[in-house]
């Protein structure tokens, strides 16, 4: 057994297990995983200065939002970490679905519809080629 109370254990844990490459999160984003998803789809993978082209001249809306989401990420690697920029792709980029906002949308004869304005949490990894 080891020694030392369970926190203390988990922290020495977690220290060791700790993702050291850099990233961006978007918490409460007002864009749906699905619209999110069909451009994070297209710059996974690709390097940071494609990618921020491809973000650039994308018509979508999650794309101007994910553009300035990696331009934080890459100012994190070079700041935080001091990678150089040339050599960096997104290893990872995901949105996970967050709270929904119920609003409500009157309609004919009394009834009401229910508008459900759904969010996101956005998040890109980084790493060095």
């Amino acid at each position: 057994m080891a020694k030392g109370h369970r926190s203390q254990i988990k922290r020495s844990r977690n220290e060791n297990n700790k993702d050291t490459r850099p990233s961006a999160k978007l918490s409460y984003a007002r864009i749906s995983v699905q619209k999110a998803c069909y451009v994070l789809d297209v710059i996974r993978g690709k390097d940071v200065q494609s990618a921020l082209g491809i973000l650039t001249y994308n018509p979508r809306y999650a794309s101007s939002v994910l553009k300035k989401l990696l331009e934080s990420a890459i100012a994190n690697a070079e700041n935080n970490n001091g990678m150089n920029i040339e050599n960096l792709y997104i290893a990872e980029c995901y949105a996970n679905k967050g709270p929904t906002m119920k609003r409500i949308q009157p309609r004919a004869q009394g009834r009401a519809y229910r508008i459900e304005k759904r969010t996101s949490h956005i998040t890109i990894v980084l790493d060095e080629r």
